[in-house]
């Protein structure tokens, strides 16, 4: 990581999550930063090079986000993606004005120079555009490699000072040969070696946490997750009998999983740990009562996670840190990564109390996206079943029941859901769709079951596609498979009358409902 590190620069643009993502795929570590971010902060991170990321606004408007000439003026690399090849060129004396035609979509473009950007990239290639405004002429030294139909600068750059500016979106899997673009700006125009890889990652982060906690007592907080699991494995490797893992029922879990993580984890279980097992389903459901506003019900869950650790932390004795397994996508969503907007606060991020009663939290993960965790898992020995699982939020049901939470409505989506998973392995789809749950809407509708009046909850399935959690589309799940899970839903748990499919894309959804 400190070997070598290229730096997205974010501008506010819904994709920077994606331009990290694929440059990690070519084994180089890459970072979100905001654009407001100091130079002098950026040269001492001594990047291999920067990348500029889309953004909603205009660089020509006078409250948008912006750089300072000197960025380009540091002997590093820069390439410019969308809003980002804009602001390069209207920062270094080209102009960029409203486009005549707005390009969003599929779009062909042609490339017209050789650039070694577009190395191994044919001359006609699909892109994904999605701009109101264009560069009508290229800053003073500038070449223009690539257009389009409607669009003059599609790609330009300047060799010499290696300044390359995209004004489509290579990041999104609708470009067709966009990582070979973003390949080729990493590993060749940058020069970096490729030396991210899951196996050494995982051993420097075993040495770290040895020379960090030293002979420090530590708390994790084990959710039995794949990304509190994979921490937990992480720690006992590193530090052994020095850890206690606390796992917290909190009543919003999967049907049955409380059990099942106390038979991996506890003393029965194949890993040595000192575990411990709280049962407070009341406590939260207390907590929750009444509250239905999504932001709130998850900082809730948070606060009462870290009161429970901090009660167990003074039965246990003095405590120097608490491990969580956030991840970059729970830091990047809760508004800490970068310029995007708060999305969600993640129980363990945004949602963490003022005061916490421990000298530090760690958190191992913290850098990874979670195909990265699955990859640290399974170096670290984890069986499949469990590195594999099907992801799970650390709010729990909390955010797949919509509204006020209750016991009642817990009980109903648990059994409802466990329907729905069974359904899915029998039919030989637990592996596709990537993920799948069933939550409960807070509609109530009349229905009619044994010639009676109902009026009852209506339950919906989500299962989506996906590569990277950043984005995802909706799973193409058999009909007659939904017509099965819907047939026993209603007839096997009380309280549901509806059962509906949901199909929305993330964007403009998020995979969970809140």
């Amino acid at each position: 990581m400190d070997e070598e590190k290229v730096i997205v620069i974010d501008f506010g643009g819904q994709y920077n999550q994606l331009v990290a993502r694929r440059v990690r795929e070519c084994n180089v570590y890459c970072e979100i930063y905001s654009y407001k971010t100091e130079i002098e902060q950026i040269k001492k991170m001594n990047p291999k090079g920067i990348i500029l990321t889309g953004g909603p606004n205009s660089c020509f408007e006078a409250d948008s986000p912006t750089c300072g000439r000197e960025l380009f003026e540091l002997g590093i690399p820069v390439l410019g993606l969308c809003y980002g090849a804009q602001l390069m060129m209207h920062v270094l004396g080209g102009v960029v004005e409203h486009a005549p035609v707005r390009e969003y979509g599929k779009t062909e473009v042609m490339i017209t120079a050789d650039s070694p950007i577009f190395e191994q990239v044919s001359k006609r290639t699909t892109c994904w555009m999605s701009h109101f405004d264009y560069i009508s002429k290229p800053a003073p030294g500038f070449e223009i490699t690539a257009h389009t139909a409607d669009c003059p600068v599609a790609a330009a750059e300047q060799k010499e000072k290696n300044l390359y500016l995209i004004q489509f979106h290579p990041e999104v899997l609708h470009t067709a040969e966009g990582t070979k673009m973003l390949y080729n700006f990493v590993r060749k125009i940058c020069g970096c070696k490729g030396t991210w890889r899951m196996d050494s990652f995982v051993e420097d982060s075993i040495q770290k946490i040895r020379e960090k906690v030293g002979a420090g007592k530590v708390l994790c907080a084990l959710s039995g997750g794949v990304d509190s699991s994979v921490a937990a494995v992480m720690l006992s490797e590193a530090i052994g009998t020095q850890l206690t893992c606390v796992f917290v029922d909190h009543g919003l879990l999967r049907k049955n999983e409380g059990d099942e993580v106390e038979a991996v984890f506890g003393s029965e279980g194949p890993y040595e740990l000192n575990f411990i097992r709280i049962n407070a389903q009341e406590r939260f459901y207390q907590k929750l009562a009444g509250v239905t506003e999504p932001e709130e019900k998850r900082k809730i869950i948070g606060e009462e996670f870290i009161r429970v650790f901090e009660e167990e932390a003074k039965k246990i004795g003095a405590v120097d840190f608490l491990v969580q397994g956030t991840i970059y996508p729970d830091v990047v969503e809760s508004g800490l990564g970068g310029e995007s907007a708060v999305i969600k606060s993640h129980h363990n991020v945004g949602g963490l109390p003022d005061c916490v009663d421990f000298k530090e939290i760690v958190e191992p993960l913290r850098n990874l996206f979670k195909d990265e965790v699955r990859k640290a898992g399974l170096e670290l020995g984890i069986p499949e079943y469990l590195v594999l699982r099907q992801p799970f939020p650390g709010p729990g049901l909390g955010i797949r029941i919509i509204g006020e939470v209750t016991a009642e409505k817990v009980r109903i989506v648990q059994d409802a859901d466990a329907i729905y998973r069974e359904e899915i392995a029998n039919a030989g789809l637990n592996r596709n769709p990537d993920q799948y749950f069933a939550a409960l809407t807070n509609m109530r509708s009349v229905g009619v079951m044994g010639d009676e009046r109902t009026y009852d909850y209506a339950v919906a399935l989500r299962a989506v596609n996906t590569v990277d959690f950043m984005t995802a589309e909706a799973t193409e799940i058999p009909f007659a498979v939904l017509q099965k899970v819907m047939s026993r839903i209603i007839n096997e748990v009380d309280g549901v009358n509806r059962v509906f499919y949901d199909l929305t894309s993330k964007p403009p959804g998020t995979v969970e409902f809140e």
